[in-house]
């Protein structure tokens, strides 16, 4: 197994973990929505305070509010993943990929989870950078028509090579799409060592 098919596999356990937890508390949205949607707040440049957090995933689940507090184990299971995805996306190997279901499923429901997934950002981005996505440079705007674009696709795709192929090719250009976003709106940490200290 090379290791970029286990990094896959990875984030296929990762996918199913997030659909688990979806469908134990019967939500009616779709787990790589979630994602999406935090990615996007985090690359425009948002760090969400915890309870605002568990307040957006019960919103998005369906769920009342004070359910975060009252399910066993949700709270815990969407603050690590807060903390994994924004991890991810500062890191330096650009290891992040979008929570999306692996090859295993069929190709619609993988579109299906894309397209989620894509529109989750969109509105995420659009939340946390508001105005600002006006002013942000001209590459980065047309990644966000084309993102516009892909959340728009059909998701009635029949399986062949030619539509295998193209799914990983968007899936890529998305998951670098993420990234370039969050190198434009969040400048870098500088080290501890960096930080000057007054005396």
């Amino acid at each position: 197994m090379s290791e970029t098919d286990t990094v896959g596999a990875a984030y296929a356990a990762e996918f199913e973990r997030w659909a688990n937890v979806f469908t134990a508390h019967k939500a009616f949205s779709h787990p790589s929505e979630l994602h999406g949607a935090l990615c996007g707040r985090l690359a425009a440049g948002s760090r969400i305070e915890e309870d605002e957090w568990l307040a957006m995933v019960c919103e998005h689940m369906g769920l009342p509010e004070s359910a975060a507090a009252e399910a066993d184990g949700l709270s815990v299971f969407m603050n690590e993943a807060y903390e994994q995805t924004l991890a991810f996306l500062k890191s330096a190997d650009m290891s992040f990929h979008p929570l999306l279901p692996d090859d295993d499923y069929a190709i619609d429901q993988r579109l299906e989870a894309l397209v989620a997934w894509v529109r989750g950002f969109l509105e995420g981005m659009a939340l946390s950078a508001g105005e600002s996505l006006g002013e942000a440079p001209e590459e980065i705007r047309e990644l966000i028509e084309d993102m516009v674009a892909i959340s728009q696709v059909s998701e009635d795709q029949e399986s062949d090579q030619e539509s295998e192929q193209q799914l990983v090719e968007i899936t890529e250009y998305i998951r670098l799409g993420a990234l370039a976003v969050f190198t434009e709106f969040n400048p870098p940490e500088r080290p501890a060592s960096q930080v000057s200290t007054l005396h």
